[in-house]
């Protein structure tokens, strides 16, 4: 085996700066799914409205959309979609151990470090903002295939 030291150099100030980028990239990632929440319920209330507009100016006064399964599946994916984007912008109690960092792989337990609940809070909004965007998707084709 070689005895050899490995020549180390303090982090220069770029590296320090990136270091510190990531980390607050990683801490971010919640609030940027937060801001993503906020603008899907903004569309998902807004996009029903205009629907429902237009339909009212192109049919004028006798405007009746017919109980068809269309009509049950865009409002059916749209209310969906409303209650996981707002579902995702509840807050959810996470077990955090403040003393770890990052909880070890191989030990299986609920309790998070600290970087693992950043990480997870993320991922457990991004998976529930995506559903609801999929719902949403379809009930704005299933809207569309309505009126044809």
């Amino acid at each position: 085996m070689d005895e050899t030291p490995i020549a180390t150099r303090p982090p220069s100030s770029d590296e320090k700066l990136l270091q510190a980028k990531f980390i607050e990239s990683i801490a971010a990632q919640s609030e940027q799914m937060d801001k993503l929440g906020r603008q899907l319920i903004t569309l998902e209330l807004a996009i029903p409205g205009l629907y429902a507009t237009a339909l009212k100016l192109t049919a004028g006064e006798k405007a009746i959309v017919g109980l068809t399964p269309a009509f049950y599946i865009t409002f059916g994916c749209w209310l969906l979609a409303l209650l996981l984007t707002l579902i995702s912008l509840i807050p959810r109690k996470w077990t955090v151990d403040s003393g770890i960092m990052k909880q070890d792989p191989k030990v299986k337990t609920e309790t998070l470090g600290i970087e693992d609940f950043f990480n997870a809070s993320a991922q457990y909004k991004r998976r529930l903002l995506i559903a609801a965007s999929l719902f949403f998707f379809v009930g704005v084709v299933s809207a569309a295939l309505s009126v044809l």
